[in-house]
């Protein structure tokens, strides 16, 4: 594990007070974690503040190896999602761009993958063996499927896990991957599933939100529609409530909704959406990454990156062009201040992430 260096006169602001954080101090009230976090913030440039919102993927379908390494050299990105490979690969990508990031003094990336039950052998092959999600019948196979991911993810350096899926199984593009089979096993699954997965210092995910499970197409193609009722809403405020850290929005519109119709938009451009229901209504206080911005549910519409932060996400996951992103978002943040804000909460979020994370060691 590669640490971002800080000043010195970081360093020796931090020695008086210093003490170690997990990430079960991610959602405390901590005035010394709440100090660091802003230290580091204030000496970050705008440049690296955006950064920190950007986070492409390598591997197979995602963006050849050369042009990341292009946008770390450049610090264009704040994390990477290893998308597909071998889990050699993983933990060499891993270990390549620590090394760039400690020799150009960046703070450590977060790292991400999919490594949910149904998927995690496929994404990551050479992982240990798991029964697919839907396969799971008790949560003692649950937890040791979620002990044996953490552990592969751990010793390839993966800190941030997409996972797990808690919508309903009637979608034939999601309901293999969460715990649908019996719906009664949603909730308790996906709370040990979570569980496990930061007790392993890594960052759990609960997706997708508001729910993909009722809708009858895939977001991979096309732009999906929740009419009327957010059936599967349900399924989230007690996973916010028991801690998840993370959680991932879904390329899906809401119609026919009185509270929350988000006018032929997809959820991630939706401020009604992710702000005023998942931040605000819900209460979530956690990192909202949006689900892989070159989807077809989303790629059609104009300027999705600086959008998706208007509406309040904090994780840009798989922009169409990284560094297209960067500077738009970088040319929004200096011309408007509402903008800035929202970007300079996000990159708090992030950063407070990676202290509990233990990345930044002061």
């Amino acid at each position: 594990m590669k640490y971002f260096s800080l000043s010195l006169t970081l360093f020796l602001s931090f020695t008086a007070t210093s003490q170690d954080f997990s990430l079960n101090d991610y959602l405390s009230e901590n005035e010394k974690l709440d100090q660091i976090v802003d230290s580091i913030f204030e000496n970050l440039s705008d440049h690296d503040r955006v950064s920190q919102l950007i986070m492409p993927a390598v591997g197979r379908y995602g963006s050849p190896e050369d042009t990341i390494e292009k946008l770390v050299r450049e610090k264009k990105i704040g994390g990477v999602l290893l998308l597909n490979g071998t889990k050699e690969q993983f933990e060499n990508w891993t270990s390549k761009y620590d090394q760039l990031n400690e020799e150009s003094n960046t703070i450590p990336f977060l790292y991400s993958a999919d490594a949910e039950p149904s998927l995690v052998n496929r994404k990551m092959m050479g992982s240990r063996m798991v029964p697919k999600a839907n396969q799971i019948t008790s949560s003692t196979q649950l937890t040791e499927t979620a002990t044996i991911i953490s552990e592969d993810l751990n010793e390839v350096g993966v800190n941030y896990n997409f996972a797990p899926v808690v919508d309903v199984a009637k979608n034939k593009t999601v309901g293999y991957r969460g715990f649908g089979t019996n719906p009664e096993n949603i909730l308790p699954f996906s709370e040990e599933f979570i569980r496990v997965t930061q007790k392993h210092n890594i960052i759990a995910t609960a997706k997708h939100f508001p729910g993909h499970g009722l809708v009858s197409g895939d977001t991979h193609k096309s732009l999906q529609i929740i009419d009327g009722e957010l059936k599967e809403l349900g399924n989230y405020p007690p996973l916010i409530q028991s801690g998840v850290l993370s959680i991932m929005v879904a390329h899906i519109a809401i119609q026919n909704n009185e509270n929350y119709n988000t006018e032929d938009l997809p959820a991630t451009l939706s401020q009604s959406v992710v702000t005023e229901l998942l931040r605000d209504s819900l209460g979530f206080k956690g990192l909202i990454v949006t689900d892989a911005l070159n989807m077809g549910g989303v790629v059609h519409f104009d300027n999705v990156s600086v959008r998706a932060i208007e509406a309040g996400c904090d994780i840009l996951l798989m922009p169409v062009s990284a560094s297209e992103t960067h500077n738009a978002l970088l040319k929004k943040y200096r011309e408007q201040q509402v903008f800035e804000e929202k970007i300079n909460s996000s990159c708090k979020r992030i950063i407070r992430m990676k202290v509990c994370l233990g990345l930044l060691d002061s």
